[in-house]
């Protein structure tokens, strides 16, 4: 559940940024949904 509540939050600040215009010092979307994969990885044993 902390995993599901961390995204969403990430995607409202992510929303909101596109919204307000702001240069985030982010890496590229291939980044993050490599660190998404990561995190889903990590994650994925302790589902199990």
């Amino acid at each position: 559940m902390p995993y599901l509540k961390a995204l969403l939050a990430g995607v409202l600040v992510g929303v909101a940024y596109a919204l307000v215009r702001v240069k985030s010092p982010a890496p590229p979307p291939v980044a993050l949904a490599g660190l998404l994969g990561m995190l889903l990885g990590q994650a994925a044993p302790e589902a199990l």
